[in-house]
């Protein structure tokens, strides 16, 4: 028989890859997604994939319909990707935040301890949780210092899967991934929101300038299909354990910002600093890129790199994509859908 497996956040960059990547390995896919207006799934429309999966409505707010899925489904395999998980928005509802990504978890493991045990479960763990960074690079054994709600809330998810690991014997997995992209990122996170921007300018020359935050913020971006991958490889390890998911490079925002533009063909010329610096069209002397300071956090997350020593030794996963050909194909998508 072909495995079963529960995908949560199923309308999302992650959740379709990783059905994607599934599906190709001959597993039945259940794909979890709340209850909303607009119930559709273009990324899984764009991999042809949609009418593959089977959906169940879901929610992390709630006991009843998590416990009923578990004892009805009893999966082989658990992948936990939804979460309220876009940061800046967590300072402005962490009580929301914390319910979903910290209690949700909770709800889920002790489903799947009271229901079904046999089932392998796979956590969405983040770098956020290093926030102010005690070491770098950061690794599995780096302390934490998150910076954010949603950095505290993916804390607790995280020791609680560990401590159900180490209390019940249950097969249960952290991926603690950096910074994944991809062609299907929400236009809500800074790397498709400069690139939609980037596209946009260089087609339109009275669009208005991209506004952004912290410039030398520095991240490590990956590209999220080769992510899923390792999230997989975690569940079909002999022991359960955790990992750090990570390119090893790290880059900042400034840097991403100018890569996006050139290529669409501008070069960036900048003046000014702090939050009066501005980019500007080296062609043209045009205004392309100006600093808004209501985008900075109220505890900012200065420097992230990951060392993803322990998952290449143990499972042989590394990434496969450079940053550079990662910004090309999100340009390359977002010219298709903009234009």
């Amino acid at each position: 028989m072909n495995k079963k497996a529960i995908v949560t956040g199923i309308a999302g960059q992650d959740g379709a890859f990783l059905a994607n990547l599934l599906l190709s390995k001959g597993y039945e896919v259940i794909g979890l997604d709340r209850r909303r207006a607009d119930q559709s799934y273009p990324h899984l429309l764009d991999l042809n994939i949609n009418d593959k999966i089977r959906y169940h409505y879901f929610d992390l707010l709630e006991d009843n319909n998590i416990n009923n899925l578990l004892n009805t489904e009893k999966p082989d395999e658990f992948y936990n990707l939804a979460a309220q998980s876009f940061v800046q928005a967590s300072f402005e509802l962490p009580l929301l935040t914390t319910n979903i990504n910290s209690m949700g978890v909770l709800r889920i493991l002790d489903a799947i301890k009271n229901y079904s045990p046999h089932t392998k479960f796979y956590q969405a763990s983040t770098s956020e949780m290093f926030g102010k960074v005690q070491e770098i690079p950061q690794t599995e054994n780096t302390p934490f210092y998150p910076r954010s709600p949603y950095g505290v809330g993916k804390l607790f998810a995280h020791w609680i899967v560990k401590n159900y690991r180490e209390s019940y014997g249950l097969f249960l997995c952290s991926g603690i991934l950096f910074n994944h992209e991809s062609e299907y990122r929400g236009k809500e996170f800074v790397t498709q929101k400069i690139v939609e921007n980037a596209v946009i300018i260089s087609e339109d020359l009275n669009a208005p300038p991209l506004q952004i935050g912290n410039l030398d913020a520095c991240r490590d971006w990956g590209y999220a299909k080769d992510y899923v991958e390792g999230m997989w490889m975690m569940l079909q390890n002999d022991a359960a354990d955790d990992y750090v998911l990570a390119t090893g490079q790290t880059t900042s925002v400034r840097d991403f910002v100018e890569m996006s533009f050139y290529h669409v063909g501008i070069g960036i010329r900048w003046e000014g600093d702090n939050d009066n610096e501005i980019g500007y069209d080296v062609k043209t002397d045009r205004k392309i890129v100006v600093v808004n300071k209501d985008f900075y956090r109220p505890a900012e997350v200065d420097l992230l790199l990951g060392d993803y020593t322990k998952a290449k030794n143990d499972m042989g996963w590394e990434p496969k994509t450079q940053l550079k050909e990662l910004v090309d194909l999100m340009i390359t998508h977002a010219k298709k859908r903009l234009l």
